[in-house]
């Protein structure tokens, strides 16, 4: 039986066909075009699971949403990502218009899953999957269940606060790692500090400060650029603190990362793996791994697979 994966974002959708074992046979991306209302994007939206999953085996729908999410009902409660969605019981709209079984998670969640039953989780019971994009999510696995909290909102791991008094977050607190080590983040200090630095290779790679993001930045640290070291750095000790407490708190085997800042490679996961331990009690040195998602470009529609997965017990 083959699954049916959505990674559903303000920007664009992604629907694929996965097979069991986890490779993506068909897939369809588009706007999602989210000024023209709900009604628009749930039609085509279903109309791209139809059309992946024609004369096909396929049943059942896993979607990954941003957003505050009542995964037992498949209800969006709010996503800021969706301004006129609130209260919207998705997994009924998409049902009743493709005849399917439909299974919703917070899309954070959804990427755990995925790295559980196709990636970097695969055979472990205890994980924490961090995802660095423009924000940063993660969830966890334990005892190989997800922890959800009360009210299915737990894990919120882009909230903690690594460093007190620091930059805005946009949830409203200051210095969280979202703040710090998000892609986001990351444009916002090379666009502060060009008046400092204007001479670094950072700008120069991007040709302008306005054009500089992430990439630019972890290039020109690769290059040895004083700048570059010294801004990577802040970043690696914000995700260094953040990830020893989780290490802490949920004795992780391993701490998958995976989104777009995670293609940095070893300029970032080498300093990280080394400042680490420099947070962490003892009796938790070496006894988990730091390890690259491979999912990347498909963890969205892999992860979304995986809720069905997850919620028909494997």
């Amino acid at each position: 039986m083959k699954l049916i994966g959505v990674d559903l974002g303000g920007t664009t959708f992604s629907v694929g066909l996965v097979s069991e074992e986890g490779k993506i046979l068909k897939k369809i991306t588009q706007k999602t075009h989210v000024e023209n209302g709900k009604e628009d994007v749930l039609r085509r939206l279903s109309e791209a699971i139809l059309e992946v999953s024609e004369r096909e085996n396929a049943p059942f729908v896993g979607i990954g949403s941003p957003g505050s999410i009542d995964r037992e009902r498949g209800v969006v409660r709010f996503s800021p990502n969706f301004p006129d969605w609130k209260d919207v019981s998705l997994a009924e709209e998409i049902g009743k218009r493709t005849g399917k079984k439909v299974f919703v998670e917070n899309d954070a969640n959804a990427f755990v899953l995925g790295e559980k039953w196709f990636g970097a989780g695969r055979g472990y019971e205890h994980i924490v999957a961090l995802t660095l994009g423009t924000g940063i999510g993660g969830g966890v696995i334990t005892h190989g269940k997800l922890l959800t909290g009360k009210d299915g909102i737990g894990a919120e791991l882009g909230h903690v606060v690594v460093e007190p008094n620091g930059p805005m977050c946009n949830c409203g607190t200051r210095g969280c790692l979202e703040a710090i080590a998000s892609a986001t983040a990351i444009r916002r200090f090379l666009r502060e500090s060009y008046k400092k630095y204007s001479g670094s290779l950072v700008y120069k790679l991007a040709e302008s400060p306005e054009k500089a993001d992430a990439k630019h930045l972890f290039d020109a640290a690769r290059m040895g650029d004083r700048f570059a070291l010294m801004l990577r750095d802040r970043i690696v000790d914000a995700l260094a603190r953040a990830i020893a407490g989780y290490i802490h708190i949920f004795n992780p085997e391993v701490v998958i990362i995976g989104g777009g800042i995670s293609r940095a490679g070893d300029v970032l996961f080498e300093p990280l793996r080394e400042r680490v331990p420099d947070y962490l009690m003892p009796s938790f040195l070496g006894t988990y791994q730091i390890l690259p998602s491979p999912l990347v470009e498909d963890a969205g529609i892999l992860g979304a697979a995986s809720i069905i997965r997850e919620r028909m017990g494997g």
